[in-house]
């Protein structure tokens, strides 16, 4: 059984202003007696699976992953390649902060068996990082990319937000061209969404904190999927570009329905092994997960048994998320005519308007409407 893993550190030196995932701020002596207990936890979910597991993706996310020490990456590298047969071309991925790394600290992710680095640099604009509440600046935004490459990382990629509160169109053109400049093999660039909880939503409340509005945010997007193609870059999902044979495999294996276990606070798991496949979350609440693991619990919660209608809902909104489209014979393969009938009505209305077009039992969004793709999706479900 093939099936990706993710490891959730919930720590960062500050909760950023737009910031909803689940993460607090947090020191050295908590990711100690955190990773401890993600040990554990491997351990736990290892004696509870059915049946053997390789995994050919292991994801660091967070949370600010890059505060853990490069031992104690290491050390969960290797319980993973232990419990869950680690492929030996896996992709590990590491989400690192560049205000949190040092050369010796990436060096040292390098040598523990990292070897993908995802740099949330969001901003190459002082004034936005300062807005956004990122921990790094500038400098350090770029500097990362030399040091990273020195430390032996030949796949990098960045996260890039536009739409944010006062940022022209000129803004983000320049931020496109300095991401081109530095090269990395991926790019995720997506608009700021405020996100329910967050002090930005707070600010938009009191009409403190002014969005682009949606013409311009519309320009916005389209200019990136504009610029990274002409620099050479694949547009292959709705906000993920990269370079030839560099896209995120762990990422895609989410958008085709792979199975993939989830460590840590909060994180997810899907178990796909007929097709339909059931999701479950991990206790969010920090004390929760602590107490549960230490009693040799796994920390479940919102057990999720799919339907065969949820799976067929699922395979299309995930599958159209990717721009090289979504193989139909498989599906018609698994599934019966009924259950299938209501979704190929709506796509055959999809195509008669252009929103999608076909290459033989392949559909895709049509380039045109890449922008209103959420739209799309929602007509699946």
């Amino acid at each position: 059984m093939r099936a990706g893993l993710y490891v959730h550190f919930p720590f960062c030196l500050k909760k950023c202003l737009y910031c909803d995932f689940n993460s607090a701020a947090g020191t050295g002596e908590d990711a100690e007696r955190y990773v401890e207990l993600l040990l554990r936890e491997m351990e736990l979910r290892h004696a509870a699976l059915p049946e053997a597991v390789e995994a050919p993706t292991l994801y660091f996310g967070g949370g600010t992953p890059s505060l853990m020490a490069p031992e104690q990456v290491g050390r969960a590298i290797d319980a993973a390649a232990r419990r869950f047969g680690l492929a030996a071309d896996a992709e590990v991925t590491l989400e690192a902060n560049p205000g949190t790394v040092t050369p010796e600290r990436l060096a040292g992710y390098r040598a523990a068996g990292v070897n993908r680095l995802s740099l949330g640099v969001q901003s190459f604009d002082e004034r936005l990082l300062q807005m956004l509440g990122r921990v790094h600046t500038l400098k350090e935004a770029v500097s990362v990319f030399d040091e990273a490459r020195r430390a032996g990382f030949d796949n990098l990629s960045i996260d890039l937000m536009h739409s944010l509160p006062g940022q022209t169109l000129e803004e983000w053109r320049a931020a496109l061209r300095r991401a081109i400049e530095l090269a990395p093999e991926h790019i995720s660039a997506y608009a700021l969404s405020v996100e329910e909880g967050t002090p930005f939503e707070r600010l938009y409340d009191e009409g403190t904190l002014v969005l682009p509005g949606e013409e311009e945010a519309a320009r916005m997007f389209e200019t990136t999927s504009e610029m990274l193609q002409n620099g050479g870059y694949l547009h292959y999902e709705i906000s993920n570009f990269a370079r030839p044979g560099r896209f995120s495999r762990h990422n895609l294996s989410y958008w085709s329905r792979q199975s993939y276990l989830g460590f840590g606070s909060g994180a997810h798991s899907f178990w796909n092994t007929d097709g339909i496949g059931r999701r479950w979350s991990n206790a969010a609440d920090a004390a929760s997960y602590r107490d549960e693991v230490s009693a040799s619990v796994l920390p479940e919660r919102d057990r999720l048994e799919l339907t065969p209608d949820d799976a067929v809902a699922e395979s299309f909104f995930l599958g159209l998320r990717v721009l090289t489209g979504l193989d139909l014979a498989p599906l018609k393969a698994a599934f019966d005519d009924e259950l299938l009938a209501p979704r190929l009505a709506q796509v055959d209305e999809l195509l008669r308007d252009g929103l999608l077009v076909a290459e033989g039992d392949t559909i895709r969004l049509a380039d045109s409407s890449v922008i209103i793709a959420n739209s799309i999706f929602s007509r699946f479900l």
